[in-house]
């Protein structure tokens, strides 16, 4: 029988004191305002779209060496490292302390806080991994009523590739395979463009696996145009959820460089789309091209023709060919997010990201920026004529339902 939720932090506390602590950690916190509706009914709207940076500030004056950002107007993200697990059960009684005292507009009730973590050795995980962990561990802290921290050495952080080969076809048909979808927004009019779909394994044993850990596995097993194909499937099955919502917008599906030339892929996906009214885009990396680039392109303007939008993803990445790119049917480039993330600290990259969104416009395609985290980011981006935007600032990937209602409460107020 497993461990009930309230558990885990006294397990991975108790595997820490007798770990040799000689690694850096590295950790995330959620801290979630629990009793925001009523601090909201107190103190009024307005007073409460302000707690959560409140909170923030607390947060960062008890653990000064933390980076922490408001995800929501209830949960605060702290990310920080230490030099081994065991250090985290001090960290954590500050992030508890950090709710003493009321609000700074309230002095008649005080914050009620639930913290759900993830943390790791430095270096050992993705950190998309250890922030969906984080995040899984939050829901679980909301039932136990007590933090709850996921301690990650427990698990294996590398993946047996044959084992995984072997179950990867019984997963697609078994369900467990599962999508996200991130959104992306344009600069200008500050309306969701579209999204991108993103493929997630949840292993019955071994938790969840990201794609790192599998794609290859699947280019490697034959089975990537089954994950692919389903993964259309599911999109569509989607989108007339988002259609019915009122949401006409297209949905971006990464696609393996391998299937550029597999006759039978684009044949099977010509096959799906055909009258299906889905609005689909792929999403296809330089190096994919270069491996056979006659066929790829042909195949590329057979799904471009088909309406299929067709983007260039980690523009900047790989190996850029100007020779490829003006003859690809694509309408959108996505500059990769190394770019982005230094972009307002760096002296180079925002000459690089300006010139490629110069180049992207003349050559008649929209631009859109991975990995914007900040307001700065999106600021000079505006500046510099991007016109869409995908990251953490917005939104991190979710599913389904999740993304529905984020749209339902897009723009923020």
């Amino acid at each position: 029988m497993p461990d009930a939720p309230g558990k885990i932090l006294q397990r991975g506390l108790e595997n820490a004191r007798q770990a040799s602590g000689s690694s850096a950690w590295q950790i995330v916190c959620l801290v979630e305002i629990a009793n925001f509706s009523a601090l909201r009914r107190k103190i009024g709207r307005v007073g409460a779209d302000s707690l959560g940076f409140d909170l923030e500030r607390r947060i960062g004056a008890i653990l000064p060496d933390s980076s922490t950002m408001v995800v929501s107007r209830t949960v605060i993200e702290v990310s920080f490292e230490r030099a081994s697990f065991g250090e985290f059960e001090t960290a954590l009684a500050a992030l508890r302390s950090a709710a003493d005292g009321p609000p700074d507009l309230e002095e008649a009730c005080a914050f009620q806080i639930v913290i759900g973590g993830a943390a790791a050795p430095f270096g050992t995980i993705e950190n998309v991994r250890l922030i969906e962990e984080a995040e899984g561990a939050l829901e679980d802290a909301r039932s136990a009523h007590q933090p709850v921290v996921r301690d990650l050495s427990v698990c294996t952080p590398t993946f047996d590739r044959q084992t995984l080969t072997r179950e990867m076809p019984a997963a697609i048909l078994n369900g467990e395979m599962f999508l996200q979808y991130q959104p992306k927004v344009h600069v200008r009019e500050q309306q969701i463009s579209s999204a991108e779909a993103l493929v997630r394994w949840q292993h019955p044993k071994r938790g969840l696996i990201l794609p790192g850990d599998f794609i290859t596995v699947a280019e490697q097993a034959q089975q990537i145009a089954a994950l692919t194909l389903w993964t259309l499937d599911e999109v569509i099955r989607d989108q007339k959820i988002l259609a019915a919502d009122g949401h006409d917008l297209t949905i971006f599906i990464n696609i393996s460089g391998q299937l550029l030339s597999d006759k039978d892929f684009v044949e099977a996906t010509c096959a799906k789309i055909h009258n299906c009214g889905a609005k689909i885009g792929f999403e296809i990396t330089e190096t994919a091209v270069i491996r056979d680039p006659e066929c790829a392109i042909a195949n590329l303007q057979i799904f471009a023709d088909r309406g299929i939008v067709i983007a260039i993803d980690d523009y900047g990445a790989g190996l850029s060919s100007l020779a490829y790119l003006k003859q690809l049917p694509a309408r959108e480039l996505k500059i990769d997010k190394m770019f982005v993330l230094q972009l307002t600290s760096s002296n180079r990259d925002p000459l690089i990201v300006r010139s490629t969104i110069d180049l992207a416009h003349a050559l008649d395609m929209e631009v859109t920026a991975e990995g914007v985290e900040t307001q700065a980011a999106m600021a000079l981006l505006s500046v510099m004529g991007c016109d869409m935007v995908q990251g953490y600032l917005i939104s991190r990937p979710i599913s389904i339902d999740a993304f529905r209602r984020f749209l339902l409460r897009w723009p923020p107020k």
